[in-house]
């Protein structure tokens, strides 16, 4: 049985999904920033972690045996471990407004904000910041300008990132089926390995690229030899991560939403190479707003999401790395700049 034919949608990006927002902040002068995933309500979430130098914050709440069942939002960051503190300020912005885990009538709820963080530490902006790392408030202005709206490429979470020798940075894509389901994917591309087949400017992820979204080179330039990854970052340059969100408007459990994380990792797997290495951090979360029932049978439905959610997590990927620019006053290598571009 066949899966019917999916369509981006009108963003072709995560906000798509019906019930999500998304909100993107930057530090020009460090060169890094923040990207907030925002459910109008409370959201079933889940996590699936392959890399093999993960930064994360709250995925052990989020394993189907544990008490949390819902996230009130989900912060990808730049800034290593500094990058964390971005979800305080969701976390605080969000419980000053009555949003979050309720225990005990008449004490603050607690927002349940999971995140993960990418290494851009090292990209020459200014990180001189002592005590007062500016991810706090990077999350806080990211969450309050949340909307429908997303930015492409050098914004958000993926503002200071590399992708490979190129600039990467933040990428979006969606898909609807025929039968009414909404799958979307947000990526922050900061990655060890090449989004390019080696000898050109092709993206691994171009079998999936759908009305020329990122360049419409079709899949004639792709070839792999073994150990030919093309603009893959050097040896010696350790310091990487991609860290992405996928989100379904289906009804899911938390189990369910596991396995839809799970299978999106293979979208990452699609558009860059190599990828989970031990110095990267991948990390995909999966989002559930839990607008629509699954149709029976329940397993072949989540099997047909988590596969379309692979395919939408690799067109991200190769949005993020195609729209990118660099940093203002600086020259740094980007798609648009390779030959025939």
């Amino acid at each position: 049985m066949q899966a019917s034919t999916a369509r981006p949608g009108p963003r072709n990006a995560i906000t798509d999904v019906p019930g999500l927002k998304i909100g993107q902040a930057e530090d020009e002068a460090a060169r890094s920033g923040v990207t907030v995933i925002l459910p109008d309500n409370r959201a079933v979430c889940a996590v699936d972690v392959r890399g093999g130098a993960p930064g994360t914050r709250e995925t052990d709440a989020l394993a189907p045996e544990n008490l949390v069942d819902a996230v009130d939002a989900v912060v990808l960051s730049g800034g290593s471990v500094y990058g964390l503190a971005a979800a305080d300020g969701v976390v605080a912005w969000l419980g000053a407004r009555g949003r979050g885990y309720g225990l005990v009538d008449g004490i603050p709820r607690s927002p349940v904000v999971p995140a993960a963080i990418l290494f851009d530490v090292a990209n020459g902006g200014e990180k001189a910041w002592g005590e007062s790392p500016p991810y706090r408030a990077l999350g806080r202005s990211a969450i309050e300008a949340a909307g429908l709206d997303v930015r492409l490429g050098t914004a958000g979470a993926g503002y200071g990132a590399m992708a490979g020798s190129l600039k990467g940075g933040d990428g979006s894509a969606s898909a609807v089926t025929s039968d009414g389901f909404w799958v979307g994917a947000h990526v922050a591309v900061n990655s060890w390995g090449s989004v390019i087949a080696p000898g050109g400017r092709t993206f691994w992820a171009a079998p999936y690229e759908i009305e020329g979204e990122f360049g419409g080179l079709g899949a004639a330039g792709l070839a792999g030899p073994p150990e030919v990854w093309g603009l893959a970052k050097r040896a010696v340059e350790t310091r990487n991560t991609t860290i992405a969100c996928v989100a379904t408007d289906a009804v899911l459990n938390p189990a369910q939403a596991k396995r839809l994380a799970v299978m999106a990792q293979d979208g990452l797997a699609r558009a860059i190479r190599p990828i989970h290495a031990p110095f990267d951090g991948d990390v995909v979360f999966a989002l559930s707003t839990g607008a629509r029932p699954l149709v029976e049978p329940d397993n072949f439905t989540l099997a047909r999401l988590g596969a379309l959610a692979a395919d939408v997590l690799a067109r991200a990927v190769a949005r993020a790395v195609f729209a990118a620019t660099p940093w203002p006053g600086t020259e740094v290598p980007c798609w648009r700049d390779l030959p025939g571009a």
